[in-house]
């Protein structure tokens, strides 16, 4: 079989490389995401600012998309290779027209419906790169090669080259899988990777990466030097991994850690399925309002796991200083324009009803711009699935001195004033190990308020959570403003 013969990417890199040690696959996975974060930075600072129509580089990646940066899914053609691909057809109430493998799919004429920066390529079943996470990038700029590799012993190894021959190596093997599946194909994509020439990259792009390297690991490094003390040298020295990596002390936060990433990752994978769907002129309306609701809830859950990942990195941060993330002063009005829609959407879904009280002028504040949007849209869902139909929710934004206040206060219905008010029952919460909690009555798996609070500590903000009588549980989350801009705003409705 052909598909034994092929070298994987792993292999190519043994070869090539001096040693490339095993490491369990905690400390691969990390060494893995945070290569992958800072070639995401080294990208974003090195293509240029052109139009979004304008092709500046190509990515080759599996087992699904790995940046979501718009400004790098707009200027990047990526390729996704998958041993188990998404069936589309499962979701057509019609016959599709031929799909022509690594193509998109294409109409009767042959002509391509999809974007051109898209297609996803499928893995014969036997095929050893179907156990390898790999991300391949051609630019004007570099070439790079990155690789996970999972073994039989169930060890996992990792490691990434810059080396113009190695990655062509790379682009070879996995150019051969690709022409025997679709020759056609190949064509057009190996002339596309011939216009990225193999030349060695400029020793600046070494450094950058180097240094974005250097400050993605300098948060796992002061972890682990806390964990281990100054002291144990021994441990530091007899580490068998080239990147050192901080592993989760807790049972609990490796298999949280695990399961985000099982979840996220086919789920990232049909919504790539789905969007190529969409991007074609033929389907019926029903259709697109069944594949927008299918984007919708991939989006949300992506977005809960990802969070839920985040939580469980932060708890083997030893301290709260190192566990911040980069915080900077930003317009909470354009956060809120963004997630104010999310919001309702999630109160008309359980039949709640929505108020937002915000100033005439909202102040700078300083916090996380993207994961500020994260945890305050995982916040209010939670918030509105601890309530009951009918409920009102009225969430209000005031300053608080040096601060910003955002308070939820939910309210459950009308009172009859001729009788004593109910106290509100809180709802059943049980704890699911270190980080998360269960609602047995909605079936609601979120993070515990332990958690979440550490969340908002990382993006510079404070959780309080009170139980007051007759309204239920009351969120107040306060946010820092930006010291040049404290001042006081008047309220509008």
């Amino acid at each position: 079989m052909y598909e034994w013969i092929l070298p994987s990417l792993s292999e190519i890199l043994a070869e090539n490389q001096s040693s490339v040690a095993e490491c369990s696959p905690g400390k691969a996975e990390r060494q893995w995401r945070v290569s992958l974060a800072a070639t995401e930075h080294l990208l974003l600072s090195t293509l240029a600012s052109a139009s979004v129509d304008t092709t500046q580089g190509l990515v080759l990646a599996a087992p699904a998309p790995l940046f979501s940066q718009p400004k790098l899914t707009q200027s990047l053609q990526t390729v996704t290779f998958t041993a188990k691909p998404f069936n589309p057809l499962a979701l057509m109430p019609f016959q599709m027209p031929d799909v022509m493998p690594g193509l998109g799919y294409a109409n009767a004429s042959g002509n391509e419906e999809i974007a051109p920066h898209e297609s996803v390529l499928p893995l014969l079943p036997a095929d050893p790169l179907g156990a390898e996470q790999f991300c391949l990038v051609f630019t004007d700029k570099f070439r790079l090669v990155l690789v996970l590799a999972t073994h039989k012993n169930g060890k996992k190894t990792f490691s990434f080259s810059f080396e113009p021959e190695v990655v062509q190596q790379a682009w070879r093997s996995l150019g051969a899988r690709v022409m025997l599946a679709n020759p056609e194909f190949f064509a057009r994509l190996d002339t596309l990777v011939q216009q990225y020439s193999p030349v060695a990259p400029d020793c600046r792009i070494m450094i950058q990466f180097s240094q974005l390297l250097l400050q993605e690991l300098t948060e796992a490094e002061e972890t682990k030097d806390s964990l281990l003390g100054t002291g144990d040298k021994d441990d530091k020295e007899n580490n068998p991994c080239p990147i050192a990596q901080a592993q989760p002390s807790n049972p609990d936060v490796e298999l949280l850690q695990a399961f985000a990433h099982e979840v996220r990752t086919p789920l990232t994978t049909i919504r790539t399925m789905t969007r190529l769907l969409l991007k074609r002129r033929d389907l019926d309306a029903s259709v697109i309002n069944r594949l927008k609701i299918i984007d919708h809830e991939c989006t949300e859950q992506i977005d809960r796991m990802e969070l839920l990942f985040k939580a469980a990195e932060l708890e083997t941060t030893a301290s709260a200083k190192s566990s911040k993330t980069q915080l900077t002063p930003m317009s909470l009005d354009q956060v809120l324009q963004q997630s104010i829609p999310r919001w309702e959407q999630a109160a008309h879904r359980r039949n709640l009803t929505l108020n937002v009280v915000l100033p005439q002028q909202l102040p700078t504040v300083v916090s996380n711009p993207t994961m500020l949007d994260q945890v305050l849209t995982g916040l209010m869902e939670n918030f509105t699935r601890s309530l009951p139909a009918g409920s009102h929710i009225q969430v209000q934004v005031i300053p608080a001195g040096d601060q910003l206040k955002l308070q939820l206060s939910p309210q459950f219905g009308c009172k009859d004033s001729s009788k004593a008010a109910i106290p509100a029952t809180p709802p059943i919460r049980k704890a699911l190990g270190q980080l998360l909690m269960f609602q047995p009555e909605t079936g609601t798996i979120s993070l515990n308020i332990a958690a979440t609070k550490h969340l908002f500590q990382a993006i510079g903000g404070k959780l309080i959570v009170r139980q007051r009588p007759h309204y239920g549980e009351v969120l107040t989350i306060f946010l820092p403003l930006e010291v040049s801009n404290k001042q006081k705003s008047g309220v509008k409705s």
